[in-house]
């Protein structure tokens, strides 16, 4: 595939203990890397490394000109190891439970040290992508200038554990099992009032709901550029998402990270729950100065951080609108500290 280049990191240790051999795939955006400040794009769950261009899933927030400029940063994207975004076969992962989200992290680590890389200005992600970003900014709690999260939290909690659950029944078990789990995913990433705006109740000739037509072709899309087993494991790797596992406290952990922590919720998300985010920074704010929060309003749930470009831009815009002399400037100072 154009564009995508490939890490081979032997001997990883998973959460159970066992040594595999990782090929971790990227690409890369923007300036040339190292010679401007560098964010990493942490994909979400059915995502991929393809964060802008032509089929970029992200091209309304990420590009020349746009809110991240790739005209003044080079972005970096990793792929998730085995989200099969490179269809082969051999880079597949089927024992999935034997990961985690701290493992993908690790990963990511591996790979940013593979590229010599030793600051970011920043990482952004959103739902898993958001989670894999707090697992490094732990892992690492000096590596990342500014953290950003979106729609997703530090943990996951027993709602989204018992929907993971239901994901994994459905495809261990289904006849066609991902368009059923897409289907029924589908309806926790919007809300009763984004289905009621978009389709209100209107019905096709073959008196089948348009809600339904919308859901077959979401299941169908998906069967088609995605397997069963990158689904299991994104699926695994969600609801692993827990920053204190084995570790301590949420404050005792969090306050060691350096970054400025960017909390972005939305208020109808029925996934990650705004609640769950205002509480999480209310904690922050108790142990670290450097936190903000800011709220997207939609009725869309969980999938407005895809859908309400503007109020996310404008979100941003704050942390990548500094002049570009400033940023090589602050980004060259961080590196030589590190050095």
């Amino acid at each position: 595939m154009k564009g995508l280049q490939y890490i081979n990191i032997p001997d990883f240790i998973n959460q159970k203990g066992e040594t595999v051999n990782i090929k971790l795939s990227y690409q890369l955006f923007g300036l040339a890397l190292h010679t401007a400040p560098i964010i990493l794009v942490n994909h979400a769950l059915t995502g991929n490394s393809m964060v802008t261009g032509d089929q970029g899933w992200w091209n309304n927030l990420i590009g020349d000109n746009k809110c991240i400029d790739t005209l003044n940063y080079t972005v970096l994207a990793f792929n998730i190891p085995g989200n099969g975004f490179d269809n082969l076969k051999e880079n597949q992962i089927f024992n999935y439970k034997d990961f985690t989200a701290r493992n993908i992290a690790e990963i990511f680590l591996e790979g940013l040290k593979n590229l010599k890389i030793e600051t970011l200005f920043a990482v952004i992600g959103g739902s898993v992508g958001g989670g894999i970003a707090w697992e490094l900014a732990v892992l690492r709690p000096d590596l990342i200038q500014h953290l950003i999260t979106i729609a997703t939290d530090w943990k996951v909690t027993d709602w989204l554990i018992a929907n993971c659950h239901i994901q994994d029944a459905i495809l261990n078990n289904s006849s066609a099992p991902l368009s059923d789990a897409r289907m029924h995913a589908m309806t926790l990433y919007r809300t009763p009032e984004s289905l009621t705006h978009k389709f209100k109740s209107s019905e096709n000739y073959d008196a089948s709901h348009n809600v339904e037509n919308w859901l077959n072709h979401h299941g169908k899309t998906l069967n088609e550029r995605f397997s069963v087993s990158a689904y299991k494991l994104m699926n695994q790797i969600l609801r692993t998402i827990d920053i204190t596992r084995d570790r301590s406290s949420f404050k005792e952990v969090a306050c060691e990270i350096s970054a400025t922590i960017h909390i972005i919720t939305i208020n109808s998300d029925l996934f990650f729950k705004p609640e769950e985010n205002w509480e999480t920074y209310i904690d922050l704010k108790s142990v670290k100065p450097n936190v903000t929060i800011g709220e997207i309003k939609s009725i869309h749930g969980h999938d407005a951080f895809l859908i309400e470009f503007e109020q996310l831009s404008k979100l941003l815009k704050p942390i990548f609108e500094v002049k570009t002399i400033d940023k090589q400037t602050e980004y060259n100072s961080r590196l030589k500290k590190c050095i």
